[in-house]
């Protein structure tokens, strides 16, 4: 039997997984007309309950992460900031660790690197950068993975891979507190690296709870017995009842997967809320009771009608 028999909405569930960490919430943003707006953004999730504000990597109409990051960590005193994610084939994975570890010191610990083998739809082509195919993308990955936590556990790293070839690098500030990596993850191979190696895994492209089951299986073996340890996150999307705009923006993003929100409702996709907050109370302690999914992301146009959800549910 897999994680998903007996799992549908509505349902009590049949099969379950440890439900080993306490709900936790992100939110997404990306833009800003002024400072003090970003500033805003940034008071107004911590004020909410979110532990965490984050932000994508693609080339558009969005902040940069690293110094948007740092002002909303100057600007909060309990929020994380994070990427979500980092386009591994954008930046120096030396680079990189600096860049995290003068976050850490500069937000007391707060920082939280996400990395990503990179979508060849977010800017490859304005940055002239050939991509490969998705195994290159996801062997640099690993690679640079290696790199960056040699780093962040206050070591040099000398490398001569595949991709890259590091001779003694070192990273300054030292590193004063564990920086966790997430790794966004949704084909085989990145699953597996994330088993190995990160400490939150994004999952992405389960459009039905077969397909993260399947995702689940791939991670566990790979992870070993450090798969409890793992936390388990989702870009979700918050359908509430009642509000067009959700879901014609949620529609709009949708159609560029093929997919659309009545389709994912009826498939049973794990990554849709709909109804209620009460309702998606509910619909969020079901994924976790049967996949473990306790690091719930939403985009920011949905922070105040998620409210209800993060105050009910944060860490519990």
């Amino acid at each position: 039997m897999t994680l998903a028999e007996g799992w549908r909405p509505g349902r009590r569930l049949l099969v379950t997984m440890p439900a080993s960490h306490p709900f936790r919430f992100g939110i997404t943003a990306a833009q800003a007309v002024s400072a003090e707006g970003w500033k805003a953004t940034a008071r107004q999730a911590e004020a909410a309950g979110y532990s965490t504000l984050l932000i994508a990597d693609w080339i558009g109409p969005l902040l940069s992460p690293m110094p948007a990051l740092a002002v909303a960590g100057a600007s909060t005193d309990r929020l994380h900031v994070g990427t979500w994610v980092l386009a591994n084939d954008f930046r120096n994975p030396v680079l990189v660790a600096r860049e995290a570890a003068t976050l850490d010191l500069l937000t007391e610990g707060r920082f939280e690197l996400g990395l990503g083998a990179g979508r060849t739809d977010n800017g490859y082509t304005s940055l002239g950068i050939q991509p490969e195919s998705g195994g290159v993308r996801v062997r640099r990955l690993a690679e640079s993975v290696h790199v960056i936590k040699t780093l962040l556990r206050g070591e040099t790293a000398t490398v001569n891979g595949e991709h890259y070839t590091v001779a003694a690098a070192p990273v300054y500030p030292p590193v004063r507190h564990q920086v966790p990596i997430l790794l966004a993850a949704g084909g085989r191979k990145s699953i597996e690296l994330a088993g190995r190696e990160a400490d939150i895994v994004a999952v992405g492209g389960a459009w039905s709870a077969d397909v993260l089951s399947e995702q689940l299986g791939w991670m566990r073996a790979a992870a070993g017995e450090r798969f409890p340890e793992i936390e388990l996150g989702m870009r979700f999307w918050v359908l509430p009842e009642g509000d067009a705009r959700a879901w014609q923006a949620a529609a709009a993003i949708m159609k560029s997967f093929g997919t659309d929100p009545e389709a994912l409702i009826a498939a049973g996709a794990p990554s849709v809320l709909t109804g209620s907050p009460a309702a998606m109370v509910e619909q969020l302690e079901a994924r976790r009771e049967a996949f473990g999914l306790s690091y719930v992301v939403v985009d920011g146009v949905s922070v105040d009608a998620f409210a209800p959800v993060v105050a009910g549910l944060a860490g519990r």
